[in-house]
């Protein structure tokens, strides 16, 4: 099996990349800037709030600067945090919480599709498979 750097990657695949690394940054930094600037929480602890939603990010923070297409695929598990968290201040808040919301929701977006398609179109480059139920010969 070759290395990520001995295989190529298409353009196509570098545009995905860049579309997931861009959410993702993009809600690296939303996040203390939301809770410790533009829209403090109104009740509890913001450095709470704070750990509970930034450090999620920091996990595949290594992968994603690498391009590692494994990362990028299981972050998208991540990225269901954000998605949850923006919805539900879409239908609560209104303001400035509601355009933070929308904000984050499209940084989610930008990530979840940049991060699925750059896994799927780089693991091909890259010959990995997942191995389809109905191929498996035990099943």
């Amino acid at each position: 099996m070759q290395s990520n750097t001995a295989v190529a990657m298409s353009a196509q695949t570098r545009r995905f990349l860049l579309l997931g690394r861009l959410g993702f940054f993009g809600l690296f930094l939303l996040q203390p800037l939301w809770i410790l600037y533009l829209a403090p929480p109104e009740l509890g602890n913001r450095w709470l709030l704070l750990t509970l939603l930034w450090l999620p990010l920091w996990l595949p923070l290594y992968g994603i600067i690498k391009g590692h297409a494994y990362t990028l695929a299981w972050a998208n598990f991540v990225v269901m945090i954000y998605f949850l968290h923006s919805l539900t201040h879409l239908w609560v808040s209104d303001g400035t919480r509601q355009l933070l919301a929308l904000t984050e929701l499209l940084l989610a977006s930008l990530m979840f599709i940049g991060c699925t398609y750059y896994a799927r179109n780089r693991g091909r480059e890259l010959g990995l498979k997942i191995p389809r139920l109905k191929d498996d010969p035990g099943h």
